[in-house]
């Protein structure tokens, strides 16, 4: 069973900064896309960062040029830098991971991390 955990949330200021991680129990090179995607209260779950196993990435546009997303293959870890927070980045974060194997499409989802941004 692939398993996705998440650490790195908690609380900052805004202007403040947090890294995030999550870390998956197979190898990364296995999945199409590793991603984060953010819920805040009342809200739809929306994308906020991919990246492929070729490496290339894709953004949100409110968070583009204040986050990175990255990949460590050899620790099977995809990572989350989020700078410049604003308190609009409160949202509980979760990892993503999608396959194609088979013929299907497999997505997976970590639990999630609190992520608030606040004075």
């Amino acid at each position: 069973q692939v398993q996705l955990v998440e650490s790195g949330g908690g609380l900052v200021q805004p202007g403040g900064s947090l890294r995030l991680s999550c870390e998956v129990s197979e190898n990364i090179l296995g999945f199409v896309s590793m991603g984060w995607y953010r819920q805040a209260p009342g809200k739809q779950r929306e994308l906020v960062a991919a990246i492929s196993a070729g490496e290339s990435t894709r953004y949100a546009d409110s968070i583009k040029g204040r986050f990175t997303i990255s990949r460590d293959n050899a620790k099977n870890t995809v990572n989350l830098q989020m700078n410049n927070l604003r308190p609009e980045d409160t949202a509980i974060y979760y990892c993503n991971g999608r396959q194609y194997m088979r013929g299907n499409w497999n997505t997976y989802w970590g639990q999630g991390t609190q992520v608030t941004v606040s004075s």
